[in-house]
């Protein structure tokens, strides 16, 4: 595939850009949407505030492209984990460990998105769930053909449905990671992928 060819302006443009979104994620996190100016992230950017809606026409508009372009990042990345690895197993310890990564090296999203998402306008709101919900989707069947193709070559039970268990792996994934941003000391991801993925492949009764 051809790589895309930037004139200077552009380049420059999108590091104007960059540079904007940067400036609200640190603004955002340390004090919240709601508590943030147009203003406030013009300035902490080094920007003409004129300059920053030539970019965004408003906060809303700011803030969705800051969480789409992350939650962008974090869906190729979960898709990419799930096509390394020489079979299942693997695979899905990749998805395990790549998920882990996401939240460790982009915490500040991370907060940013549970902490303020349930604030903002309904309308921002229902645009970044209908998104992100259609990415998450695509993960989910794509983890679910791995169960699946594991229960064809014998490697696992055929114990329930191969999308249940997909958004069972992804359910667990999430908590583990939700307590971890609570409580991160108390409760670390682990760092063996089978610490979370031995739940789904042990089970708790004898047999």
């Amino acid at each position: 595939m051809r790589k895309e060819k930037l004139t200077r302006r552009e380049k420059e443009k999108r590091r104007q850009r960059q540079d904007m979104l940067t400036a609200s994620l640190e603004l955002f996190s340390e004090k919240g949407y709601h508590n943030v100016s147009m203003q406030e992230i013009a300035e902490h950017a080094e920007f003409a505030l004129g300059t920053l809606y030539k970019f965004f026409k408003n906060k809303e508009d700011l803030y969705t492209s800051l969480i789409m372009e992350h939650a962008k990042k974090f869906h190729d990345k979960l898709m990419q984990s799930m096509d390394d690895g020489d079979d299942e197993i693997e695979k899905l310890r990749n998805y395990v460990r790549t998920k882990g990564e996401i939240f460790v090296n982009d915490v500040s999203v991370i907060r940013l998105y549970f902490a303020e998402s349930q604030g903002a306008s309904f309308n921002i709101k229902a645009g970044l769930d209908k998104e992100i919900l259609e990415d998450c989707e695509k993960h989910l069947q794509k983890l679910a053909q791995i169960f699946a193709s594991g229960m064809k070559r014998k490697r696992f039970r055929q114990i329930a449905d191969p999308y249940h268990l997909a958004v069972a792996l992804d359910s667990l994934t999430t908590t583990f990671l939700l307590l971890w941003l609570e409580k991160p000391e108390q409760h670390p991801y682990p760092e063996d992928p089978d610490g979370i993925l031995n739940i789904l492949f042990q089970g708790l009764i004898h047999p």
